[in-house]
This record gives C-alpha cells, sequence and structure tokens, in this order.
C-alpha cells in the first residue's frame, strides 16, 4: 500500500477503536464518569510508559513545555469526561458526532492561541458545524435531557483544544507517547480524589468492560498516530468521521439505539462542513 492508502486503513482503524471504547464504557453499566475515565487512562499511560521505556524517549521534555503538555492535558481530561458522560446518556452515534466536533473548535482554538488565521470557508464550516450540532443537542427539550448533549459539545471543545496544544508540542519536537504518557498520567492524578470520594463496586464483568476500553482508547491512539505519520490530516481527517457509522451499527445492534430524524439532519449537516473543508483543504 501507499503512504496515502496506509493512512487511510489506520485513520478507520481507529475510528473503530474508539467506537469500540464508547460501546465498552456503556456496557460497563451506571458507574460514576470520572471512574469510568480514571480506568481508560490508566491503561493508556502504562501503555504509553512501556513505549517511553522501550524506544528510550524517557520524560524528554524542555521546561517551557510543560503550560503546553498541562493544557493539552486538562483539556483533553475535560474532553474524556463529556465524552463518557454523553455516552452513558444518549444513543452512542450522537455522542460520538457531538465528539466529532473537535476538529472545529480546533480551528477557533488554532486561531486564538497559534494566531492562524482561518480562511472564510473555514469560518462557514465551524458556523455551519454548529448549525448541525443544535439539532443533535434540540434546544427545545427540557433541560435535563438537553444536559448530556450539552456536556458532550463541551467534550468536543474541551478535545478541539487538547488538539491544538498537541500541534503546538508537535512543532516544538515533543515526542508523541510522551504527550499521550503525560496526559493520561495527569487525568489518572487529576480524577483521583473524586474517585476514590466517589467510589463504586464494581462486579468482575464492569472492571472488565473498562479493561476493553482502556485497551480500545490505547489502541485508538496509537493508530490515529500512525495515520498522521503517513499523511497530513487535510487527505485522510474526513475518514475518521466512519466513527459515526460505526458508532451507529454498535448502538442499534447492542443497544436498540436509533436516532431521530434530527439527530440525523445533524450528521448530515456536521459531516457535510467536514467533507467541504476536507475538499477545500485539498485543492489548496
Amino acid at each position: 500500500m501507499s503512504k496515502k492508502q496506509k493512512a487511510i486503513f489506520y485513520i478507520i482503524l481507529s475510528a473503530f477503536f474508539f467506537a469500540l471504547m464508547n460501546c465498552f464504557v456503556r456496557l460497563s453499566g451506571d458507574l460514576p464518569t470520572v471512574q469510568k475515565s480514571f480506568f481508560r487512562n490508566f491503561i493508556a499511560m502504562i501503555a504509553a510508559g512501556f513505549i517511553l521505556f522501550k524506544e528510550g524517549i524517557g520524560l524528554d521534555y524542555k521546561k517551557n513545555d510543560i503550560p503546553l503538555l498541562i493544557l493539552r492535558s486538562a483539556m483533553g481530561t475535560i474532553g474524556i469526561l463529556g465524552n463518557f458522560y454523553a455516552v452513558d446518556h444518549l444513543n452512542l452515534s450522537d455522542a460520538s458526532m457531538l465528539n466529532k466536533l473537535s476538529p472545529f473548535f480546533a480551528i477557533i482554538f488554532s486561531m486564538i492561541f497559534l494566531k492562524e488565521k482561518p480562511k472564510l470557508i473555514q469560518y462557514l464550516g465551524v458556523i455551519t458545524a454548529f448549525i448541525g450540532s443544535l439539532f443533535i443537542i434540540k434546544p427545545a427539550m427540557e433541560f435535563t435531557e438537553i444536559l448530556p448533549a450539552l456536556t458532550g459539545t463541551v467534550g468536543g471543545m474541551g478535545a478541539g483544544a487538547a488538539y491544538t496544544a498537541v500541534r503546538a508540542l508537535g512543532q516544538r519536537g515533543v515526542k508523541g507517547p510522551l504527550i499521550v504518557f503525560f496526559f493520561s498520567a495527569f487525568s489518572c492524578i487529576a480524577v483521583l480524589p473524586w474517585v476514590i470520594a466517589g467510589f463504586e463496586p464494581m462486579e468482575m464483568r464492569q472492571l472488565g468492560y473498562l479493561l476493553l476500553a482502556g485497551t480500545a482508547a490505547t489502541g485508538g491512539q496509537f493508530t490515529i498516530t500512525a495515520a498522521y505519520s503517513n499523511a497530513p490530516a487535510k487527505e485522510i481527517s474526513i475518514f475518521d468521521y466512519t466513527q459515526i457509522i460505526f458508532a451507529a451499527l454498535m448502538g442499534f445492534f447492542l443497544f436498540s439505539d436509533v436516532p431521530d430524524i434530527y439527530s440525523i439532519i445533524g450528521y448530515i449537516i456536521i459531516c457535510g462542513a467536514s467533507a467541504a473543508l476536507f475538499v477545500y483543504n485539498n485543492k489548496q
């Protein structure tokens, strides 16, 4: 396969892994979101630490990289907590789509923090994606029903900010496994007090699902890293939206999830905006 074909294969594989992660999170049952987040990140921390040791990378970062590493980790933690809460309270495909607002938030944060000037079509893409998200959030519903969708949107925003920080760290030469390790360790430590204070005893089945969620998340992290190592984002990012297809199929067969017509319209609008940006970036 060519590098681009490999990249497409890896990004579709990562989309499958992340959809599988959300599925295992839902299957783990009625447990606190922070507890689910802890186990997900604990597995990723062990895997990233093993790679750091095996490849002899170590904790190779400069002092002025620390603020960016902390920002990436804090925003990534918000992203995971928001996504997991949405997964527990919405259709899998709805939760996954709200998390996929992250590229549009990344455009906004890149403009603010990296001083990158978006093109007109990127501005239009952000506005269009926001309109699409409203069809999924459905503002006319009761607040208790809107809350999971708003939390999922905040999760997408956190992920977008985290990806912006990752880009800045990459420009400084900080290695991917180190970023993953720092984020995973930071997230575990950040939620640990809440995990201890509100720990809910788990059955072996629940623990197994959380460990599987962490394993799937780790697979997603490394395959998406492999994808972007083989081709630039502008050439392959659209294929990341296959996660919505995987999530919809898993949600239907395992949980009898059926998105309503408004959610489907939202999917079409957001995917359409992403496709337009994908075509534009390739032409450029």
